[in-house]
């Protein structure tokens, strides 16, 4: 259950009534501050609809943040969202093996992109990796993967510090997709 309650436009000043656009819990959580709750949002639309990274490469890169951090609501929302910037099922088990260090199906791009990602997590991207990526991607490319990946560990930090509960018609995507026990 979330630890601060989920507010509904009602709820709020006229001029934040807009932050509610979509009804979901993180949103309906944020707006407890509704200036947070707009920058936020204002970098989370850069990322999904005017950053130059490939699509389906930004999807994997944040459902690795939310599979190492084992994170139900950022993993079961962008299971979806992912399905609909490219991502197959056969690319989430793929992440999920290539993050165990198993073989996987992923083409060598992906694989560096979750590496890098996972570099992040961790605490930041190596040399090595970031030289190795800037061989196929931008400069501008380059910073936004690195953006991406980075406020995503901010969400996923930001979702369990507020235990944002998972909306139910996601849970069938935690149910395809589960963590391990």
């Amino acid at each position: 259950m979330a630890r601060l309650p989920y507010l509904n436009p009602e709820d709020l000043a006229e001029e934040d009534r807009p932050l509610l656009k979509r009804m979901i819990t993180l949103h309906r959580c944020l707006v407890n501050s509704p200036g947070a709750a707009r920058a936020f949002g204002g970098l989370g639309q850069y990322i999904r609809y005017g950053a130059k990274l490939d699509p389906r490469l930004r999807e994997l890169a944040i459902l690795q943040v939310g599979w190492l951090a084992r994170s139900p609501y950022e993993w079961s929302h962008h299971v979806k969202i992912g399905h609909d910037f490219g991502v197959t099922d056969a690319d989430i088990e793929a992440l999920i093996a290539e993050t165990d260090g198993r073989p996987n199906s992923l083409e060598p791009l992906a694989r560096l992109v979750l590496k890098g990602t996972r570099e992040v997590y961790a605490g930041g991207m190596s040399e090595a990796t970031f030289r190795e990526l800037q061989a196929h991607l931008t400069n501008e490319q380059m910073v936004d993967l690195t953006v991406t990946a980075s406020f995503y560990c901010a969400v996923v930090r930001t979702l369990a510090s507020l235990a944002i509960d998972v909306e139910p018609e996601y849970q069938p995507y935690l149910d395809r997709f589960p963590f391990p026990a």
